[in-house]
């Protein structure tokens, strides 16, 4: 019998979800809205069906295992050279492939706890040492205690910035200390998946580090502000000789042709990006005035979702919302079974969320 690799058989597979359509099937809803995948409300930039219709006629042939119109625009769109960016089908594949090429068995990865669960995987696949650093009482991350974390075996260190799935973020001075502080044997990556969305006046730009030379890979995509999600893409800002092992490890054609049309599209219409960002600015408004009226309290993000704390009885709410058609995240899975996860949507949906979880609260009483 053909056997795996064991510590293979020690990582928890990736179980999807019901489909919206599923669930809507299954409890006979008329009408269901997603609030659980921090999805952008107002979708693509039209710009992007247009780009993909020019392309449907080209698919029967490869992509460009460069990327190289993508690339010319986001260099041109950040003012970096060309050879500092590495693109990938989403986040995930990046983070996969910086595991790949960066870690040893017995290797060390510090990351805060909770924080994005990919960085586990990778950690786990390649057999390495993950060390997990609990979160602030105000859910932000523990820098010092990450930075007191670090070894001699140490080869990765992730911050989440915002933080997914608490929103929180790391300041300037208090990233600008750690990186000071982080020996040269260390890869430092900032995941800035929600950057876009962020208005705080001591918020760090990852990039500020990259010009700068400094060991630091910063991860952005497109599936979130720029509405991307279904095109799958991502990409690694950092110095050529660090993203050169992996772009060693990648595989040649892992941006499709779609997605990488999309992304030149969607970085030309600014204006999209600035009505998502006010939409969303809006809404986490909303849903904070809302929660304190209930008595909720949340957790302060800067990112497109909110973490609000429910209680005991979080299960049997968020089941309640998803009979009267909203579907949002509970916080199990990240180890905050007390907390909801819900990402902004439009007016009318957040209205309708904000509803059905006063009245979910108030059956249970």
């Amino acid at each position: 019998m053909v056997r795996p690799r064991a510590h293979v058989l020690q990582m928890e597979p990736y179980r999807p979800g019901k489909t919206p359509e599923q669930i809507q099937h299954e409890l006979g809803l008329n009408e269901l809205i997603k609030l659980s995948a921090n999805e952008n409300p107002l979708g693509a930039s039209p710009r992007v069906a247009e780009a993909i219709q020019e392309a449907l006629c080209h698919i029967h042939r490869y992509p460009d295992g460069a990327c190289q119109l993508l690339r010319e625009a986001v260099s041109d769109f950040y003012q970096l050279p060309q050879d500092h960016f590495v693109f990938g089908n989403g986040s995930d594949e990046l983070i996969h492939l910086i595991g790949l090429a960066y870690l040893e068995a017995g290797d060390e990865v510090v990351m805060g706890h909770p924080s994005f669960v990919r960085y586990e995987a990778s950690v786990q696949l390649n057999q390495a040492v993950l060390k997990r650093v609990p979160l602030t009482n105000d859910y932000r991350h523990d820098l010092p205690a990450m930075l007191a974390e670090v070894s001699e075996r140490t080869k990765l260190v992730y911050i989440a910035n915002p933080n997914n799935p608490t929103g929180t973020i790391v300041y300037r001075h208090e990233l600008e200390h750690f990186i000071d502080l982080l020996p040269d044997h260390v890869l430092l990556v900032l995941d800035e998946a929600y950057y876009e969305y962020v208005d705080h006046p001591d918020y760090p730009n990852g990039l500020d580090w990259v010009r700068r030379g400094a060991q630091v890979l910063v991860l952005r995509t497109f599936s979130k502000a720029y509405g991307l999600a279904g095109l799958r893409l991502g990409y690694a800002v950092a110095r050529p000789d660090l993203l050169d092992p992996i772009e060693r490890v990648r595989e040649p054609y892992n941006v499709n042709l779609l997605a990488q049309v999309a992304g030149v599209a969607v970085l030309r219409d600014q204006a999209h990006v600035a009505r998502t960002r006010e939409l969303n600015r809006q809404s986490l408004e909303a849903f904070q005035q809302a929660c304190e009226q209930m008595g909720l309290r949340v957790v302060p993000s800067y990112a497109n979702f909110l973490l609000i704390e429910i209680g005991a009885h979080c299960a049997q709410v968020r089941q309640r919302l998803l009979q009267m058609g909203v579907m949002v995240r509970s916080g199990e899975g990240f180890g905050l079974p007390h907390f909801l996860r819900v990402n902004t949507g439009t007016p009318e949906q957040n209205e309708k969320f904000l509803r059905a979880l006063q009245q979910a609260l108030a059956s249970l009483k």
